[in-house]
C-alpha cells in the first residue's frame, strides 16, 4: 500500500469512535468498502452491546464539588458513606470498606469487584491520567457486564489530580449521584474474504473501535491499515491453499466484545480455521516488534526463524495478549498477536495523546508487509504446520485472563 493511501486511511478515521456508538458504524462502513476496493467480498455483522447515556453524574468530598465522569451501566441513584483509599486488596484491607465508598488505584477488575462486594463497600472512585500532565481528562468508564454479572454498585472516574487531593486533603465523607438511561444497542464487526483452493480458513484480526478520549490512531487503527495491507498483498495471487478470512473487530476497548461475539456466532466453523493472526499497534515511529504465540512453542520458534531470514528483529515469547487473538485461542483455535511496541515514554493509548503523529507511514507499511509475508507463508502451506491444539499452561493463563481462575 503506498504511503499516501495509508495516510488518508488515517486521516479519514481521524476522530474518537467508541464501540456501539453511530461514529463506530461509520468506521465500520468505511473498512468494508476499502475491503471491497481490494478485491475482496466484504459485510457487516452486528452484534448487541449493553449501552448507557449518563445525563447527570455528581462526586461531593466534604461538600467541595469534585469534577468526575459517571460509570456506564452502573445503575442510577445516590449514595453518601466513608471515604476510605484503599491502595492494597489483601484480606487484612479488605476487612476496612464496610460502608464505604473506595477509592481504588486500579480499575474495576472481576475478582476486586466482588471482593469489595463481598465485604460490604457501597460505591467506587477510581482514577487515570497523570499528576505530572496539563490537561485534566477524565475518561468515560463502564462497568463491564461480565465484571458486574449482575450486581452493580454507583461508581465515577476522577483524573488523577483530584484522586491525590481526595487523599491529601484527608476527605472524610462523599456522596456519588449518577442518572442514566441504560439500554441494548449494537456493535459491528467488519467481515471480508478472500476464499481458498480447501475449505480451511485463515482469520486474520484487528480492532478499529476507540475509547472515549481516543482517536485511536496507534490502538488500533494502525492494525486495520496491517490488515488492508495484507489483504492488497495477498488479493492478487487468490486463490489462496487456504481462505483469508478478514475481521475488522468492534468493542474491542469494552473487553473483546466483537472478537467474543464472532467466536460464538461462527463456533460451529471454528474447526475449519486452521490459525488466527491479530495485529494490535503497529507502525510507530519507535519501538520494538513483538510476537505473542497462543499456541505450540513450536509456532514461536518457527516465528523467530523467519524474522531472522528477513533481518527482522522480533521478541517472541508465548502466553496470552491482551487483544482480539485471545477468544479464538480460548476456542481452541491456535493464535499468534503481531505489535511494534513504542516507549511508554511516547506512546501513551487510551488518552487524547493517541494520534497520527506517533506513527511512520513508512514504518506502517513495513511491519504489514511483515505480517503480510507471514500469512503468504501459512496460506500457500500444503498443509498449515500449527498445531491445533493449545498448550496446558496457555489455557490455564486463558482462565486467568477470563476471569475464571485467580492468578
Amino acid at each position: 500500500m503506498n504511503l499516501k493511501k495509508i495516510h488518508q486511511i488515517l486521516k479519514d478515521t481521524d476522530f474518537v469512535h467508541t464501540g456501539g456508538s453511530a461514529e463506530e458504524l461509520r468506521v465500520a462502513e468505511y473498512l468494508r468498502d476499502q475491503a471491497e476496493a481490494l478485491g475482496a467480498r466484504a459485510h457487516i455483522e452486528a452484534f448487541p452491546v449493553a449501552m448507557a447515556d449518563v445525563t447527570s453524574a455528581s462526586l461531593i468530598a466534604d461538600g467541595r464539588a469534585v469534577p468526575c465522569e459517571g460509570y456506564r451501566c452502573c445503575g442510577s441513584g445516590e449514595i453518601e458513606a466513608p471515604l476510605i483509599y484503599l491502595p492494597n486488596t489483601d484480606p487484612a484491607s479488605l476487612t476496612k470498606v464496610r460502608g464505604k465508598i473506595v477509592l481504588l488505584d486500579s480499575g474495576l477488575r472481576y475478582f476486586i469487584y466482588h471482593d469489595l462486594l463481598d465485604n460490604g463497600a457501597l460505591g467506587f472512585i477510581t482514577y487515570d491520567g497523570n499528576v505530572n500532565y496539563r490537561d485534566n481528562d477524565i475518561d468515560k468508564k463502564e462497568l463491564r457486564g461480565y465484571v458486574a454479572t449482575g450486581r452493580k454498585a454507583l461508581s465515577v472516574n476522577v483524573n488523577a489530580k483530584e484522586a491525590l487531593r481526595l487523599v491529601k486533603d484527608g476527605v472524610k465523607t462523599v456522596r456519588i449521584s449518577i442518572a442514566q438511561n441504560e439500554y441494548e444497542g449494537e456493535s459491528h464487526n467488519v467481515v471480508a474474504e478472500l476464499p481458498g483452493e480447501t475449505d480451511e480458513w485463515i482469520a486474520l484480526t484487528a480492532h478499529y473501535d476507540t475509547v472515549p478520549l481516543s482517536r485511536g490512531s496507534y490502538d488500533n487503527m494502525s492494525g486495520c491499515v496491517g490488515l488492508l495491507e495484507v489483504l492488497e498483498a495477498m488479493a492478487p495471487a487468490a486463490p489462496h491453499r487456504y481462505g483469508l478470512r478478514f475481521v475488522f473487530c468492534g468493542s474491542e476497548e469494552r473487553g473483546l466484545l466483537g472478537s467474543k461475539a464472532y467466536v460464538q456466532a461462527h463456533e460451529a466453523e471454528l474447526d475449519k480455521i486452521a490459525l488466527n493472526v491479530n495485529l494490535d499497534m503497529i507502525g510507530s515511529i519507535m519501538g520494538r516488534f513483538i510476537a505473542c504465540v497462543s499456541a505450540e512453542d513450536a509456532l514461536a520458534s518457527y516465528i523467530c526463524y523467519f524474522a531472522a531470514q528477513r533481518g527482522w528483529g522480533i521478541d517472541v515469547r508465548t502466553g496470552v495478549y491482551s487483544s482480539d487473538s485471545t477468544p479464538f485461542a480460548d476456542k481452541g483455535v491456535p493464535a499468534v498477536s503481531f505489535a511494534r511496541l513504542a516507549p511508554g515514554s511516547q506512546s501513551n493509548i487510551h488518552s487524547r495523546y493517541d494520534t497520527m503523529a506517533l506513527l511512520s507511514e513508512e514504518r506502517l507499511r513495513a511491519d504489514g508487509e511483515f505480517a503480510a509475508a507471514f500469512t503468504a507463508a501459512m496460506a500457500d502451506a500444503a498443509k498449515c504446520p500449527v498445531k491445533r491444539e493449545i498448550p496446558e499452561k496457555i489455557k490455564t493463563e486463558l482462565d486467568e485472563y477470563l476471569n475464571r481462575k485467580r492468578k
